[in-house]
């Protein structure tokens, strides 16, 4: 098979997979010294800031009008509303968890997408959502009765609603190039952290770990801009579909990361309910589509897949983004 052949795209999918995977341990270690919007505006601030950079180097146009607005409004929802639940959530649950939750966006936007006449609805849709939530409902019986917070795992529901409306909203968005569409994105999500920080009173402090600076310093170059830019190579080799099994792989590189470096413990809830999850998605949402006959797709269906630039830099799965997370 031709893929199987991309050594590079195969490298680049090992190396986001890896990079993404570690990004929701170095947010439990930032929020251990940092209130979570000051870390996370922080962190997005200076992403930016590279990603400005890169713009600058490489001559990219800044967007106008309607790309502008677009380009904005999707930063504020993909990083700015998605991390500040995500980094809440993870003060009070640990990253294995919140990391395999994050595996939902990708059926989260293909229901969305359903939802807002994007998609055809599909049958086997159903299935992996019914089989996704039997999983999360596993895995949530045993942080519930260790009396972590309802808030903390309604926070990361809703950062996985947040991302994959961002990826659903890419698509009725003007073209722009990826790199511009995040730095202008991060841009106005960290002015809207910094602000948020401000407004809810969080202490803005330098970092005085050791462990801290690395966290951000992780976040910041491997978790943000690395990760997109190997993210970047996939989408352009295998396309969004085929990318978006990044989303399948990192809960599992996050949990061996978090529980090495932060003491996860391998409960049976995690163990059960994170295959369910995974199984879900795959059925929902990974699963080639090949029984359905080209001759019943709308124009309207076919034009979001016209626009891979604006679908998958971003780490929203099939739409996304994600390995950001």
């Amino acid at each position: 098979m031709q893929l199987a052949r991309d050594r590079l795209a195969l490298g680049a999918f090992a190396v986001t997979c890896l990079l993404a995977g570690g990004n929701a341990v170095g947010i439990r270690f930032s929020n251990r010294e940092l209130d979570p919007l000051w870390g996370a505006a922080l962190r997005f601030g200076a992403a930016a800031l590279l990603l400005l950079a890169i713009m600058a180097a490489r001559r990219l146009a800044w967007p106008r009008g309607r790309a502008l607005a677009g380009s904005v409004l999707f930063g504020l929802l993909n990083f700015g509303v998605t991390f500040a639940l995500a980094y809440y959530a993870l003060l009070h649950i640990h990253a294995g968890l919140g990391q395999t939750l994050l595996s939902l966006v990708p059926l989260a936007a293909l229901l969305l997408a359903v939802a807002q006449h994007q998609e055809r609805f599909r049958r086997v849709a159903l299935a992996g959502t019914l089989c996704a939530v039997a999983g999360v409902a596993v895995m949530s019986r045993a942080p519930l009765q260790a009396e972590v917070p309802v808030t903390a795992l309604l926070a990361a529901l809703g950062s996985v609603l947040s991302f994959a409306q961002a990826a659903v909203l890419v698509r009725r968005l003007p073209k722009v190039h990826p790199v511009t569409m995040n730095a202008v994105g991060m841009t106005a999500a960290a002015v809207a952290l910094f602000a948020g920080s401000l407004a809810v009173g969080d202490e803005w402090v330098r970092p005085e770990r050791a462990a801290t600076w690395w966290a951000l310093a992780y976040l910041v170059v491997a978790g943000s801009v690395l990760t997109f830019i190997c993210y970047l190579v996939v989408i352009q080799r295998w396309g969004a579909s085929r990318a978006a099994y990044v989303f399948v792989v990192i809960p599992v590189v996050t949990i061996a990361a978090s529980a090495w470096l932060d003491d996860e413990p391998l409960t049976v809830s995690l163990l059960l309910g994170a295959p369910l999850i995974l199984v879900g998605v795959y059925l929902g949402a990974l699963r080639p589509a090949a029984e359905e006959p080209a001759a019943e797709e709308s124009p309207a269906e076919e034009s979001p897949a016209e626009e891979p630039d604006g679908d998958g830099p971003d780490g929203d799965g099939p739409d996304g983004d994600g390995p950001e997370g």
